[in-house]
């Protein structure tokens, strides 16, 4: 359906589609050797391709920006000491300074008593205090959560977190612990392209953004202009600040690896990024980007398949015609690709 009326373009509904359960991806596929499907915004036009053909479309004009936050194993599978029921908690982040308190979503919330006792991995004590806060005995820290604490996939994957998710659902570039949710696009990256890519483009530059729980919360809005996006914390260091610094001042496509990466760009002003009495940016944003936004700095997005009436689609169709990057899906169904977190991947020039 082609958008009339102006405003039409605020309707949630038109941002909709219907995926065959069959294309979701519950299991990691191949990295640099995923589908890609290559959306073409000039030509309006698509080309089924691999991951690390996306080489074949960069070149020495091309700065490569990626998002380095680092997932936290910060999911724990517990046991009710009064009645042996199992509560599933993630750990969201500590709320005392000597990390024996957190904030947490548990599961099932409905079930929990104020003062119930839970027996974490077999090994860790807490008690539960209410309003979603869980005490431990002892500080849970990154070694503690390391060891012990299990990957938080996103919601729609119906089983438990295994091992081997450790190392498939974090970037090989992963370098800043803080992040609920990994920046999937990056998933897709190994070593060897990304070896590969240095050798290619003019640079390669890192931001953090922590990605929140709240990446899965879904547009309920049916006017999209009245959503409102949870906050996520972002940080940029002295040698990538210089390095985006310099490739914006002489004029560098920018390809942005994943949604995440965009929506730090995006917050950023030319004011941020060219006052020189600034060494780093730290802030927070809240930035909720969709159709007639004016991209400041962004050239190229490489991103997966994202959820029907998602933040995330809403973004893509901002960047790219909605009607466009929705026809870009109905082919990506057609043609068999897999769908989310674990899938496919998309590269819109």
């Amino acid at each position: 359906m082609r958008i009339g009326n102006v405003d039409d373009i605020y309707r949630l509904d038109l941002y909709d589609y219907s995926l065959p359960i069959e294309l979701i991806a519950y299991e990691p596929g191949e990295g640099s050797r995923d589908r890609l499907l290559v959306v073409d915004r000039g030509r309006c036009r698509f080309k089924e391709a691999i991951v690390s053909s996306i080489l074949e479309y960069l070149d020495k004009d091309t700065v490569v920006v990626f998002n380095d936050t680092k997932v936290v194993p910060a999911r724990l599978i517990g046991i009710k000491e009064d009645t042996g029921g199992k509560v599933d908690v993630l750990l969201i982040e500590p709320v005392s300074e000597d990390k024996k308190r957190w904030k947490a979503l548990i599961k099932p919330l409905s079930r929990m008593k104020v003062g119930q006792r839970i027996i974490f991995e077999g090994r860790l004590e807490a008690v539960y205090q209410g309003d979603r806060i869980i005490e431990f005995k002892e500080a849970v820290d990154i070694g503690v959560l390391e060891e012990i604490g299990r990957m938080p996939l996103p919601p729609y994957i119906k089983r438990l977190p295994e091992e081997a998710d450790k190392a498939s659902y974090q970037t090989v570039y992963a370098r800043h612990y803080g992040a609920v949710a990994a920046p999937t696009a990056g998933l897709h990256f190994d070593n060897r392209l990304m070896q590969e890519m240095a050798d290619r483009v003019w640079g390669m530059c890192y931001v953090t953004l922590h990605v929140g729980y709240g990446t899965f919360s879904p547009v309920k809005s049916t006017d999209i202009r009245q959503h409102r996006m949870h906050k996520e914390k972002f940080f940029i260091d002295r040698d990538n600040l210089r390095l985006l610094r310099e490739a914006i001042s002489v004029g560098k496509k920018i390809l942005a690896v994943g949604t995440t990466t965009v929506r730090v760009l995006e917050s950023l002003s030319h004011k941020d990024i060219f006052d020189r009495d600034r060494e780093t940016i730290e802030g927070s944003t809240d930035i909720f980007i969709y159709p007639g936004y004016e991209f400041k700095f962004v050239d190229m997005i490489f991103t997966n398949f994202h959820l029907p009436k998602s933040s995330l689609l809403l973004l893509v169709c901002a960047f790219a015609d909605r009607d466009l990057i929705l026809d870009a899906y109905k082919y990506a169904i057609d043609h068999r690709y897999r769908f989310f977190s674990y899938g496919d991947a998309m590269l819109i020039i």
